[in-house]
Formats: structure tokens, sequence, C-alpha cells
């Protein structure tokens, strides 16, 4: 791993406006994602896990710039790419590439495998044209589908291959940077573990970053050097992925931990955390510690003081961290 991040993400914040009335009038914000940092190191792979509606895949996707940022830098290579224009970013994109978490609506349904593959290769000149078929079935090879599925629509693949097929796509550009955006949680278990299988072989291959993002530990642990746990729109906790597992700092933390059992019992002896009540609307967050509302363990500090990150390889956000 190299000293230098790869990516340097530093207070972002992705709001969306909220609007009511007749006359459409703004009436608030929700703060999808509210004063997020992180690093990224080439060659590693970070999970970002938390509940639908947290603001994970908000964070993939302004990262890409799909998203525009109201505050925070995004540093990519040490450039600050947060408010490039589009001819700049042309540049910096080939770099950074997204899988998403539904194949067939990434795929164009009436366009063969072999002309998705085909086309963004041509278009941005990667290959030459008398190149281009053998580019396709290589990428083909490495994503594990034969020569031939170049030939069929996106209709006639079941799941994981369309995932394959999305796979394959991202690394056309042999990018440094890949945002997996839920790749997994829309496929059965025993073909996850395929894909989870499939990326980690293309990471050591390729040289590849990951950005990981999952709304469950089940994925996440798999892959995932480290750690980051988010809850509405912050980063509550991020370590080492074997020091978040076998002793999380954060209640919410051990929460999503209790919901994927460990196989080795020894890793998590504590009782069961009982969680009340729903997640407060991030257009309305509560004041204080965000997860207040819900925590067995929450003091008046946490409904008066938002507490922050601490430093060093294993950071949690709360004022009372678990023993």
């Amino acid at each position: 791993m190299t000293q230098q991040p790869l990516l340097r993400v530093e207070r972002l914040k992705t709001y969306y406006p909220t609007r009511s009335g007749i006359f459409s009038r703004s009436s608030g914000s929700v703060k999808a994602v509210d004063g997020v940092s992180f690093t990224l190191h080439e060659g590693e792979t970070v999970g970002l896990v938390g509940e639908s509606g947290c603001g994970k895949s908000t964070i993939g996707r302004t990262i890409l710039r799909l998203e525009k940022a109201q505050e925070g830098r995004i540093l990519f290579q040490d450039e600050d790419i947060t408010d490039h224009s589009q001819r700049k970013l042309r540049r910096v994109r080939s770099n950074m590439q997204i899988i998403f978490q539904d194949p067939y609506a990434s795929l164009n349904p009436k366009l063969r495998i072999y002309d998705a593959l085909a086309e963004p290769l041509i278009v941005h000149k990667r290959v030459s044209r008398s190149e281009v078929q053998r580019e396709v079935e290589r990428l083909l090879h490495l994503v594990g589908l034969p020569r031939s599925a170049g030939q069929r629509l996106p209709h006639e693949f079941s799941g994981g291959q369309r995932q394959r097929i999305g796979i394959a796509r991202a690394i056309a550009f042999r990018p440094k940077l890949i945002v997996c955006d839920e790749p997994v949680s829309a496929l059965d278990v025993s073909i996850q573990a395929q894909i989870i299988g499939l990326l980690q072989d293309l990471q050591d291959e390729l040289k590849l970053t990951y950005l990981f993002i999952s709304h469950g530990m089940g994925a996440v642990k798999q892959i995932s050097s480290r750690i980051a746990v988010m809850y509405l729109g912050k980063i509550v906790e991020i370590a080492p992925s074997e020091a978040l597992l076998r002793k999380p700092k954060h209640p919410y933390t051990r929460l999503l931990l209790n919901a994927y059992p460990p196989p080795d019992p020894t890793l998590r002896a504590e009782k069961k955390l009982i969680v009340h009540g729903d997640v407060p609307s991030p257009a309305n967050p509560p004041d204080g510690c965000r997860f207040h509302t819900r925590c067995p363990f929450a003091q008046e500090r946490c409904r008066k003081e938002e507490p922050q990150l601490t430093e060093g390889l294993h950071a949690a956000a709360c004022h009372y961290p678990l023993d």
C-alpha cells in the first residue's frame, strides 16, 4: 500500500433540495452526505456499509461526479476534481469506473454484448479498430464468459452473468479505482460468492482499488481490507476489517454485525443489541448524535453534542464507545 492515497475525500457534503406547495418552493434539503472524510489507498478495498438511505451510494456517485457536492473536496491521485469541467473530467474518468447494482438496467437491452463492450473502446480510442475484437474477447475471458457471449443480448443471460458483463465494462479502460455500488445485493447467495471471488481475482491481476458499497456486512466483510460504517449521512466508525469485526466501538456497528453472525462464534461474545424506533429522516436529522434516538446507551450529552470521528486506525464517532 502506498503512502499517498489514491483517493482523498474531505468534508464532503451532498444535499438534495426538497420542495413543497403549489409553486414547488424550496422547503429544505435532504442531507444525503453530510461532512464525510476518508482515504482510499492504491490496491485496497474499503467497504462502505449502512442501511438503505444512509447516503453511501450518493458518496460513490459524488466521487465519480455523477452528483455535485455542495461542500468539501474530492482528490484523485492528488488532483482536486471537485469542480472539474466535463472536458477535464473526460480525462480523469477513464481511471474511475462504476459497477451498478442492477446489471440489466445498466445495459442497453437492444445492444449485443460485443457492441456494448466495443463501443466505449472505439469512442475513447483505447485500442485501434483492428484490435477491438481481440480486446472484447479478452475482457469476456477475464470475467469468465465465453467468446460466444458477445453475440447475445442482455436478456439471454442470468443475473450473475449480466453482472460479469458489467464488471467487464468497468475494467475495459483499465481503471485505477472502481466504485462497486451494491454489486451483489440483487444476486443469490451462491452467486454473490462467485462475483466477490471474481472481483478479488481481478484486483490482484489488474492492481485495482475498490470502494465496495453494501447495505449489510455479509459481503463487505469478505472483500474489504477496511470498513467504514455510515448512518444518516455520516461515517460513524472506520477501521481495519479484523479490528472492526472483532471489537466494534460504535453501537450502530454492533447492530449491523448482529444481523450477520460470524461462522466463528468466538468473534463476538457480547449480548445482542436491542434497538427500537425507525431511522430518522435525513431531511430533519436529530440534534447531537444522530443515532441517539435508537441507541440504548444514549445519555444527555448524546442528545445535545454531536460526536466527532476520532483519530487513529480505529476511529469512531461516539461519546461513550463500546468496550
